[in-house]
């Protein structure tokens, strides 16, 4: 009798387009055309806070290299529960997943779907901010509408997450041309005496800095489906007994 037991494993249905439209489309979400304004008003001057804009992508950019690195030494999906289910046990994983599912989650995709909602009811209430029960009543209806999508069909929700993506990069692209050509054309006012007014305390340096990383929130997405992508890159991994068999014995000799 065959006692051989297949493992289940997920469909590699994510390709490359996929997996940047993954990370890119979800960076590229509604806290980049809300944060600014709070950004700048925590700060206190434009010089300041583009400082904060770019220590803030600096700083993903370090840790998105760490998470590249820990997909391809530990080829499984689910992202830093899976890491801390490997480092720090079941106890700790358990915690993270708890409070990720029940609350922080939860939080983040409500305030993204409520900004998009601001955006997209504001055409129709020119005049006026739209009613408040409006917001809520879009924000959960874009909420369900993707988790429709995403249970449907992973090929399905990566052509969303694509057109999206593109989408919000175009906008993106228009906003950056429009801001160049002001500056050719000597709108440079804000450039002048540029840190001036600047808030040098904890508590609006920490503001700033949270309302900037919380728009680069997403860099870490594609970990989550590790194991759905079609051709991972795989890095080879240099172990100690690798390095004893193909090196000379180290001393440590004074």
């Amino acid at each position: 009798m065959d006692t051989k037991t297949e493992k289940l494993n997920l469909k590699r249905e994510v390709g490359l387009m996929g997996a940047v439209s993954l990370i890119g489309g979800t960076m590229i979400g509604s806290g980049i055309f809300m944060t600014p304004q709070t950004v700048l008003a925590s700060i206190g001057s434009p010089g300041a806070s583009l400082v904060v804009w770019g220590c803030c992508g600096f700083l993903v950019i370090l840790v998105s290299f760490c998470y590249a690195e820990l997909g391809t030494v530990i080829r499984e999906s689910g992202g830093e529960y899976i890491y801390i289910l490997k480092t720090s046990g079941p106890v700790v994983a358990f915690m993270l997943i708890f409070t990720s599912v029940l609350f922080v989650r939860p939080a983040g995709v409500a305030g993204i779907a409520l900004g998009f909602a601001q955006y997209a009811a504001a055409p129709f209430y020119s005049d006026c901010h739209p009613p408040v029960l409006v917001v809520k009543c879009v924000a959960a209806a874009a909420i369900i509408v993707l988790a429709i999508v995403n249970c449907l069909n992973v090929r399905l929700s990566m052509s969303v997450q694509v057109f999206f993506m593109v989408t919000k990069v175009l906008v993106l692209v228009v906003i950056i041309i429009g801001g160049v050509v002001m500056l050719i054309r000597g709108h440079n006012e804000n450039f002048e005496d540029s840190f001036e007014n600047t808030n040098v305390g904890i508590n609006p340096i920490g503001i700033a800095f949270y309302q900037g990383l919380w728009s680069y929130d997403g860099w870490n997405n594609l970990n989550y489906v590790t194991e759905e992508l079609k051709r991972p890159e795989m890095k080879r991994v240099v172990s100690v007994d690798s390095w004893r068999d193909t090196q000379t014995p180290l001393s440590w000799e004074m």
